[in-house]
């Protein structure tokens, strides 16, 4: 599938997997490539599920980054196929493009690897892209970059 736009802004990135729904969340503790991503409950605190995404550059095409909405530096950062978040240049945050599959979209990262989420609790890991609805997303969209 060809990538698909996706507002810049604000946004909550729901998780299909079976059981009570799951966004994607920071953890609150680090370990050697900063703090874990995973799918979790929502939260009434919004700090760790809520994410900035806009392109790398304002061109079409272009492929997105990601931050938590409360932390300008704290970038979405891949190491060894899983996803951490992580205070660390802009230049090494993962770049994503979004296509559009039955039911939401499919984050595939600059490797061609699909987010994917096991299962409540779990760390998001990127693996070969499947037909699978662990790799569908919803991207809901909360407000503007500029009302954070």
């Amino acid at each position: 599938m060809p990538p698909i736009p996706v507002k810049p802004g604000i946004y909550k990135i729901h998780a299909h997997i079976i059981g009570p729904g799951a966004v994607v969340t920071a953890t609150e503790y680090a370990v050697k490539h900063g703090a874990p991503v995973i799918v979790d409950r929502l939260n009434p605190l919004p700090i760790e599920q809520e994410w900035v995404i806009e392109p790398t550059e304002q061109v079409p095409g272009a492929p997105y980054v990601a931050r938590l909405a409360a932390h300008e530096t704290a970038g979405l950062v891949l190491a060894e196929d899983k996803l951490y978040v992580n205070s660390v240049p802009r230049a090494e945050w993962a770049k994503f493009t979004f296509e559009a599959v039955l039911g939401g979209v499919k984050v595939i990262s600059e490797k061609g690897l699909a987010m994917r989420a096991g299962h409540r609790g779990s760390q998001i890991e990127f693996t070969p892209p499947q037909p699978d609805f662990q790799e569908t997303w919803t991207l809901e969209f909360v407000r503007p970059i500029d009302e954070e």
